[in-house]
């Protein structure tokens, strides 16, 4: 065998390991006790609510699909009437393989999230760290099994069709479908949690989670398809987009010069995944520890297995100067990976200055909750910016000399090594994504516990958990982002890589775009329409929130004025939930195609007007302008509501003071930052940069002014 078929058989076969242990964390959550009949009421409502939500979010998608798949068919990666019409099969069958692959991942978290929440709070009946093990286990079921299937698919993918521009459709499926995912969860969840809180604790005093609010089931419900189901799609997608532009780069060297660095991408990818599995099993937290400390750690401990055992594969596979230089950029990026989420748990844990100063300022009244928290959020992007603008010039600096050791061009060895780069930050992506599904679970299960009525001390210890997972949720929105941007930009050299292999084929000479003039009016207009395709797609999504959640809270103004006895608690009434979950559902529904539509149609408008200058310059700006408003928003939401709930824990006078009011406010603005617009955005910049990629043959043969 081949020295990458081996690294590919290995990279199943740690991809089945990763299955492996995600069936039995799925049987040992499943497992857990849980007797309370009023939780199990409630939980089977949220199971259902979500459920629902995806069958037709799903069915929605799926006209989507069959209609993108025809298109694709037809016209990719050439029109089928000028080339072998195979070509176009293989690249449909790997787009509608990168939406069921999509899919799946989401439907996998929503399964396993609606068992461990009820599991999750009964079992803080006995122990913090008994309900840590519950929700955190519940949470690596989606981890081990989103990055389980996003190796596989690549690994099989390019095993059978040999051609890496196919992992472009495939990654381009898992990419649109990951967008509106993300788009119409987050409508749904922000709906509901705006509408809850606004009314429930702002107007009428009601504790979070109270069960007289008709919004309550809505908002845990919302919880699933937006933080667990979107997130687990949006992950998938950004593991699948790096290994598939680092693939798309480093197969065009190979073919070009016989150098391999295509077993190179998967034995790194593989060893990630390997690393999460060892952290995922081993992560505890001791009975009177940290449940933060206890996410973290297992993260830091994870990048250093990663570190260690890629170094020793290095050394024993590929061990010469060329790949230690890329292995170098590997590390570049887990390094830079673990400062991005240093910083950004530095402006959300309300352990820190930020979230204490903006707490403080909401004693003044809400507005200066907003202003603070804007301030600091804008503040929190320039570590992150300049962490990934840092990652990418050392590691593309790092292997540019590779380039006169095999006689090739340096600007290729360059973006391997920030291609490689973004493969190493998004390394440990199986411990992201299961610190990332902790955090609804344990939400959920403070949110039963309160419903449940399991008293005081189970409450404080889900709350516990609860603010954990807002924390590291955060941080990992702020890792996610990161690695987006270096997979985008690996993703920009990718389709340079597609525009002069297809220039080469029409005769057009070889090395036809060797970059991008910013002097060049072409490409100057390109950035500009770019630039603003990233605060027009969040502005599109938001004021979906807003239309949603306006349309809700008079729902629940409603509920209150007519249903007697529920504002008093009366026994035995009870809100009308489902028209909250049905107002919830149907706005999402109608709201998350048109911003997803609308980015995809202007990267090929852009593209037929100025040719492929122009999309490179539209790329360039959607990459900047949609970084910086990723991080602002992602940060600012997650500052505001950890201020929030340091202020419920019973600083700045608690609970029902002004500055807890005001404090709620900032919430509800940062709500549709952190969980709708903000990771959303770096879902949109991956999936125009695949459709610049896969419609490069169509831009060089048909501009107005190329």
């Amino acid at each position: 065998m081949t020295a990458l078929q081996i690294a590919l058989l290995c990279s199943i076969l740690v991809s089945l390991a990763a299955f492996g242990l995600s069936a039995l964390f799925f049987v040992w959550v499943k497992k857990r006790p849980s007797q309370n009949e009023t939780i199990e009421k409630i939980s089977k409502l949220i199971a259902n609510g979500a459920k629902t939500f995806l069958k037709k979010e799903y069915t929605v998608l799926a006209i989507f699909a069959a209609v993108a798949a025809i298109v694709i068919l037809l016209f990719l990666p050439k029109p089928i009437w000028q080339e072998n019409p195979l070509g176009n099969v293989f690249m449909t069958l790997s787009y509608l393989c990168g939406t069921v692959f999509s899919a799946i991942a989401g439907k996998i978290g929503i399964m396993i999230a609606t068992i461990a929440n009820k599991k999750t709070a009964e079992a803080a009946k006995t122990s913090t760290a008994k309900a840590f093990m519950t929700g955190y286990r519940g949470g690596a079921v989606m981890g081990m099994a989103v990055v389980g299937a996003s190796l596989i698919g690549v690994s099989a993918i390019f095993w059978i069709f040999s051609d890496a521009s196919m992992l472009l459709g495939f990654s381009f499926g898992a990419s649109s479908l990951a967008l509106f995912a993300k788009a119409g969860g987050g409508i749904f969840t922000k709906t509901a949690d705006i509408s809850a809180d606004l009314v429930g604790k702002v107007e009428l005093g009601l504790p979070e989670d109270d069960p007289r609010n008709p919004a309550v089931i809505a908002d845990n419900v919302g919880d699933n398809v937006g933080d667990v189901a979107g997130m687990g799609a949006d992950l998938f997608d950004s593991n699948v987009a790096s290994l598939a532009a680092a693939l798309v780069i480093s197969s065009s060297i190979d073919n070009t010069a016989g150098t391999l660095f295509t077993p190179v991408v998967f034995v790194y990818a593989l060893v990630g995944l390997l690393a999460s599995i060892i952290g995922v099993a081993f992560n505890r937290m001791g009975k009177k520890g940290n449940p933060t400390n206890a996410l973290n750690f297992s993260t830091y401990v994870t990048m250093a297995l990663f570190a260690s055992l890629t170094a020793v594969a290095t050394a024993a596979f590929f061990n010469s100067e060329i790949y230690w230089r890329v292995y170098g950029a590997a590390v570049i990026g887990l390094a830079v990976g673990a400062v991005i989420g240093i910083a950004t748990d530095y402006f959300t844990d309300d352990r820190r200055r930020p979230v204490k100063k903006v707490a403080s300022a909401s004693g003044k009244g809400p507005a200066f909750t907003v202003l603070s928290g804007i301030s600091y959020s804008f503040y929190s992007t320039l570590p992150a910016m300049a962490g990934i603008a840092v990652s990418a010039l050392a590691s593309y600096k790092l292997c540019e000399p590779i380039a006169n050791a095999i006689g090739l061009s340096p600007v290729d060895l360059g973006m391997l090594g920030i291609a490689i780069a973004a493969v190493g930050m998004l390394s440990v992506v199986g411990m992201i994504v299961s610190n990332d599904a902790y955090g609804p679970i344990v939400d959920n299960a403070r949110g039963l516990a309160e419903m449940g009525g399991l008293g005081d001390e189970v409450i404080a210890r889900t709350d516990m958990l609860d603010s954990a997972g807002n924390t590291v949720k955060a941080i990992t929105k702020g890792f996610s982002i990161g690695a987006a941007g270096l997979t985008v930009i690996a993703l920009l050299g990718a389709f340079r890589t597609e525009v002069n292999e297809a220039a080469l084929s029409m005769g057009l000479g070889l090395n036809y775009l060797s970059g991008f003039d910013v002097l060049d009016p072409v490409v100057f207009f390109g950035i500009l329409v770019g630039g603003a395709v990233p605060a027009v797609f969040s502005a599109m999504l938001m004021l979906g929130v807003d239309k949603n959640a306006r349309r809700m809270v008079d729902e629940i103004h409603r509920q209150f004025k007519e249903i007697k006895g529920l504002k008093e608690g009366k026994e035995g009434v009870m809100p009308q939930y489902d028209k909250c979950i049905s107002i919830a559902t149907a706005g999402s529904i109608k709201e998350l195609i048109p911003a997803g539509l609308m980015t995809i149609v202007m990267t090929l408008a852009v593209g037929f007007i100025g040719g492929v200058k122009a999309v490179g310059g539209f790329l360039l700006g959607n990459i900047v302008t949609g970084l910086l408003l990723a991080l602002f928003m992602s940060n600012a939401g997650g500052l505001w509501d950890n201020s929030k709930k340091y202020i419920e824990s019973g600083f700045e006078g608690g609970k029902g003071s002004r500055a807890h009011k005001s404090a709620v406010v900032g919430d509800t603005v940062g709500d549709p930052f952190k969980d709708t617009a903000g990771p959303s955005i770096n879902t949109q910049i991956t999936v125009v940069s695949l459709i610049a990629s896969l419609t490069s043959t169509l831009f060089l043969s048909f501009s107005v002014f190329a």
